[in-house]
């Protein structure tokens, strides 16, 4: 059975074509558009392709040269069926044959097949000069393409700085009130401005932990819009690597006792002496554990290691969450990207940790990833449904890495 690609935007004529070659024991494979056409004939190998010269993205004879190209070390007959087209044109173009609408449905067939059997419509000698005028109209089309992207890009840069200007005030504008809010509400806990009954010290530490919420999300924003205008300082010094995680762990310790989810140590005692910016790199590790506390359920399980590998300092966190699906894999480091964005979804957050996490470590000179399931985990985490981790090298010369300020040597 010969199989036929059909390029052509107007729904009638592709259903037309269909029916009248389906009857006669062809298989169809259809296009709307130029772009599409060319996808599918390099998928689906037809046997001979019709396509109208009149088309909404690239026209016919663009089509055609293109295919030309893919196609090259195939004979495959190319038909231009069309009602508004150029003969001389199409078959300067490399198109085998011109078939013109209103399409004759007794005939077709017959058409179809002479030119699967080696038929080619004879060429005029005018095919230098119409190339020649292709050629022009490409350049032109080229030409104004280069220029709507020219002027895209630009209102695209200018979108960028109105969008990192607007994150960073209203970053400024919430945090200004909010640490007033934080300062009498320590002051509170502390039983500086009176007594507290203990029905008032579970209020306040219910209020406490939203604010501290509310303070994290504005932090990761004014963060994020740092980094994306190079106006975070990264300083280099000397730390324990050990420790960073250790710190980073007890940042986020009672997360994880709220949630009731048993965390597993892996961090060796001693010290691994690195070369960096360990507060920037605290940062990330800290989204890496709210990211296992975010999908780890109440009850659930969560390992954290610090390893050195070579070279390299690796901090791993695994936990027994819901996992993440293969698709999403990669997507989770974008930046407000969220696996279920819609209102209603089950996770709160605002999609910006891990891709945060994702910047500092990459200024660190080191690389964050996920696994789901983990792979090469071991027996002993079998429970384990997903991995994040990042890697950056512990730097033990002196050797500044690249973007960051040496302050000094710091033990």
């Amino acid at each position: 059975m010969y199989t036929v690609l059909h390029i052509e935007d107007d729904d009638g004529s592709r259903r037309l074509v269909n029916k009248v070659l389906t009857a006669n024991g062809f298989s169809v494979v259809e296009a709307s558009d130029g772009i599409s056409g060319i996808k599918k004939a390099l998928e689906t190998e037809p046997h001979l392709i019709l396509l109208d010269i009149n088309l909404p993205d690239m026209d016919g004879y663009e089509v055609t040269l293109k295919l030309r190209g893919e196609l090259r070390d195939r004979d495959v007959p190319i038909v231009a069926l069309t009602g508004e087209g150029n003969r001389d044109m199409s078959l300067a173009v490399g198109c085998d044959g011109y078939i013109l609408k209103p399409i004759d449905i007794a005939q077709l067939p017959f058409e179809v097949r002479s030119y699967l059997q080696g038929k080619k419509d004879k060429k005029e000698d005018t095919d230098d000069q119409l190339l020649m005028a292709q050629g022009q109209k490409l350049a032109s089309r080229l030409q104004a393409k280069i220029e709507e992207l020219e002027e895209t890009n630009k209102r695209l840069i200018e979108s960028e700085k109105v969008r990192s200007e607007f994150y960073r005030n209203i970053s400024h504008e919430l945090s200004t009130p909010l640490t007033p809010a934080i300062g009498y509400i320590n002051m509170l806990m502390r039983e500086e401005l009176g007594p507290l009954n203990n029905m008032q010290r579970r209020a306040l530490s219910s209020v406490e932990r939203s604010f501290q919420r509310v303070r994290a999300v504005i932090e990761n924003l004014l963060d994020m819009t740092a980094l994306s205008t190079g106006r975070m300082s990264f300083f280099a010094r000397y730390y324990d690597f050990h420790q960073a995680a250790k710190d980073s762990l007890e940042l986020c310790s009672h997360r994880f006792v709220d949630r009731n989810i048993t965390v597993e140590i892996a961090i060796p005692e001693g010290e691994y002496r690195a070369f960096g910016d360990p507060d920037k790199l605290k940062r990330a590790m800290v989204q890496l554990l709210e990211n296992a506390v975010k999908f780890c359920q109440p009850g659930g399980r969560v390992h954290i290691a610090s390893i050195r590998e070579e070279e390299y300092a690796v901090f791993k966190v695994y936990d027994s969450g819901e996992g993440i699906p293969e698709k999403e894999i990669n997507a989770i480091f974008k930046t407000f990207y969220q696996i279920d964005g819609s209102p209603t979804r089950e996770h709160g957050g605002t999609g910006l940790g891990l891709a945060l996490a994702r910047k500092i470590v990459e200024k660190l000179g080191g690389t964050i990833w996920a696994e789901s399931p983990p792979k090469n985990a071991g027996p002993e985490l079998n429970w384990a449904k997903t991995l994040v981790a990042l890697r950056i090298p512990a730097v033990m010369s002196g050797e500044t890495p690249p973007g960051m300020q040496t302050r000094g040597d710091v033990t």
